[in-house]
């Protein structure tokens, strides 16, 4: 007869995501944001053969990439929050790196840290302004 804390052994264990710098375990601040891909060399690079990956990307809008995600993770050496590129190697194995920019525009429902690149910096400005002083940017140098 097998004992309960036996049995129930595989629910406690935690993620094993280490930080790629220090070594220490990371800690989950944020939700997974899955990634999708609309481009047929994406694919490729991740093992798909070519012909495959060309119908796939010609049946769908979008294909997503099941094993790979953007999560934000706090470091304990570091001090800090830092967002990175997770994939899943194989059963309870992690590989982590800091998430490049090109993958902002690949995942699903997050703004980019640093905002929208094509909103200009006067705009930018205005919208962290907490009072009216608008008048100012607009004067006339004499």
């Amino acid at each position: 007869m097998q004992r309960r804390c036996d049995r129930n052994r595989k629910r406690s264990q935690r993620r094993a995501i280490y930080c790629p710098i220090h070594g220490c375990y990371l800690d989950s601040v944020s939700q997974k944001h899955r990634l999708f891909t609309d481009r047929a060399q994406d694919l490729q690079q991740r093992g798909m053969g070519r012909q495959r990956s060309l119908l796939l990307i010609a049946s769908r809008t979008a294909v997503p990439l099941d094993s790979e995600w953007l999560e934000a993770f706090w470091c304990e050496q570091c001090q800090q929050r830092k967002w990175y590129h997770v994939c899943k190697v194989g059963d309870r194995q992690y590989k982590v790196q800091v998430a490049p920019a090109n993958l902002w525009q690949q995942a699903e429902g997050l703004i980019h840290p640093d905002g929208n690149p094509s909103v200009s910096e006067f705009t930018r400005r205005h919208a962290r302004r907490v009072g009216y002083h608008g008048m100012k940017d607009f004067a006339a140098i004499c």
